[in-house]
């Protein structure tokens, strides 16, 4: 294994204004479509770019990837958390009959680089009109295979399932590690 660990930082700002573009581009935006669009939009940008556009951590669910950290973040809107809406996050959407996401306000588009906001259009081009069944098919992908359900799948998993190879992802770790240190 090429990284050690999904150590991208978590970037709530930049998830949570994706995630309003993407749920505001979508005819239908339940929560399994807009993780899936999430994790495909992940994946491209790590391929592309070298970093995913969230940061998020992936965990291996029956339906597949679930971006851990704005599932939380979905279940305090919803009212089944542990947690109460300290952030306010209700303000930015609603979650409604359990699975839909209804935005309150637009993204900021200005959170999201040009590159970050191409991926995204691509992820829904390619993926937003196809059916649960279909997208969960897609998703259901080599990364989500070699990880165990509801245990996290790894970003070198993921990496490799977006066409990298070890020298890329070598590549990939150094300047993670030097970001790291800058911190």
């Amino acid at each position: 294994m090429i990284m050690t660990s999904n150590k991208f930082p978590f970037n709530k700002e930049k998830a949570l204004n994706a995630v309003l573009y993407i749920a505001r581009n979508l005819k239908r935006s339940d929560l399994h479509k807009i993780f899936k669009i999430l994790y495909f939009s992940d994946r491209e940008h790590l391929a592309e770019y070298g970093s995913p556009i969230t940061g998020d951590t992936y965990i291996a669910m029956e339906a597949g990837p679930v971006p851990s950290k704005i599932y939380d973040i979905f279940k305090i809107v919803r009212g089944d958390s542990y947690m109460t809406d300290m952030e306010h996050f209700g303000e930015l959407f609603a979650i409604e009959d359990w699975m839909y996401l209804k935005p309150k306000k637009e993204a900021d588009l200005r959170k999201l680089s040009p590159n970050e906001k191409e991926i995204i259009d691509n992820c829904i081009r390619d993926y937003g009109s196809l059916s649960y069944d279909e997208i969960k098919e897609k998703s259901h992908d080599i990364a989500w295979r070699s990880t165990a359900k509801d245990y996290e799948i790894k970003l070198d998993d993921i990496a490799r399932e977006a066409g990298l190879d070890n020298e890329d992802l070598e590549y990939i770790n150094e300047l993670r590690n030097l970001e790291n240190a800058l911190c």
